[in-house]
């Protein structure tokens, strides 16, 4: 007897499916080892030697600090240079490089010292220079800022002192020291006050330029917030006009530091300015040069701490 199975499809099924799984697992498979293959026998890219990199990583290190050293290398040596030769044309009424260092040495042996109310080392008279320039400039900015700001604020006000700022702005700083001389009755005094009023112009115009330029989106926001003045001058404000104000002050202090030394010249007592007058005074020309690249240094060193506060406090837009 014959006996005849049968199997539905049901049964069926799961056969097929497991087949199909089997067959996909072994091409899977087989794929795989090609894969790993290929990729045995393919060639790696040759390793960069460590001393390689190290020396590419000097050179770069190398020729950025001689495009960073050598062109102020070359302008000193060029200044230098055209010294020597106008000290040569001159017959020596201008004192050579070297002698100008030697006698530098000398001064600065012994910068502090004292032998009377104006016979002073050069270090005590740039501190007595840069008190009134702190004093005088230091007035100017409680002053100065503050009048910007209310000036930028509002329209009528700015249409108001335009033209008195325009027409006191452009007047010599030395004008102003007799108005400050007949005032203060005093050299001291009247030197302050001619570093005010000549280093108020700046912060003033820088000031009120940065209020006005402030994007109306931020008023009208204000407006619709119903904020105070206050609130509108702290909050929104002074962030804006910050780096404004900050280039306001360092032209302002560069100012400051010009005008001093002119002033002290004329009033006496104690400072670079009147060192520099009483050197001529004395025909110590050597002196004279030695003062020139004080004051120049002193005021690269203030503009320098300037740029690198408002550096701080500036801030780049961020581009999507």
């Amino acid at each position: 007897m014959v006996s005849a199975v049968f199997h539905s499809p049901l049964d069926a099924a799961p056969v097929a499916a497991q087949n199909a799984m089997n067959t996909v697992a072994a091409s899977a498979s087989s794929t795989s080892a090609r894969s790993q293959k290929a990729a045995t026998s393919a060639p790696k890219a040759p390793a960069t030697p460590l001393s390689v990199a190290t020396g590419r990583d000097w050179s770069a290190l190398s020729r950025s600090f001689w495009l960073a050293v050598l062109p102020p290398l070359c302008g000193l040596g060029l200044l230098i240079g055209l010294w020597a030769v106008v000290s040569t044309t001159t017959g020596g009424s201008i004192p050579s490089p070297k002698d100008t260092w030697l006698q530098a040495l000398e001064v600065f042996s012994n910068p502090f010292y004292r032998n009377g109310p104006n016979d002073q080392g050069v270090g005590w008279n740039v501190l007595m220079s840069l008190q009134r320039v702190a004093i005088g400039f230091g007035m100017a900015a409680l002053v100065g800022i503050p009048a910007g700001f209310v000036i930028g604020r509002f329209n009528f006000l700015s249409r108001m002192f335009n033209p008195l700022i325009s027409l006191l702005r452009p007047v010599s700083p030395l004008a102003w020291l007799p108005i400050g001389l007949l005032v203060f009755k005093g050299a001291n005094p009247a030197a302050i006050w001619t570093i005010f009023i000549c280093s108020i112009w700046p912060m003033i115009i820088n000031t009120a330029v940065g209020v006005q330029r402030v994007p109306q989106d931020y008023m009208n926001v204000a407006r619709v917030l119903n904020l105070s003045e206050w609130k509108i001058a702290t909050k929104i404000l002074f962030p804006a006009v910050l780096p404004y104000m900050l280039t306001g002050v360092r032209l302002a202090v560069g100012t400051a530091w010009l005008v001093i030394v002119a002033a002290e010249m004329l009033t006496g007592g104690v400072g670079i300015g009147f060192w520099v007058w009483d050197e001529w005074n004395n025909l110590n020309v050597k002196n004279i040069i030695i003062a020139i690249f004080v004051i120049g240094i002193v005021g690269l060193l203030l503009e320098f701490a300037l740029i690198k506060l408002a550096t701080a406090f500036t801030f780049e837009e961020v581009k999507a």
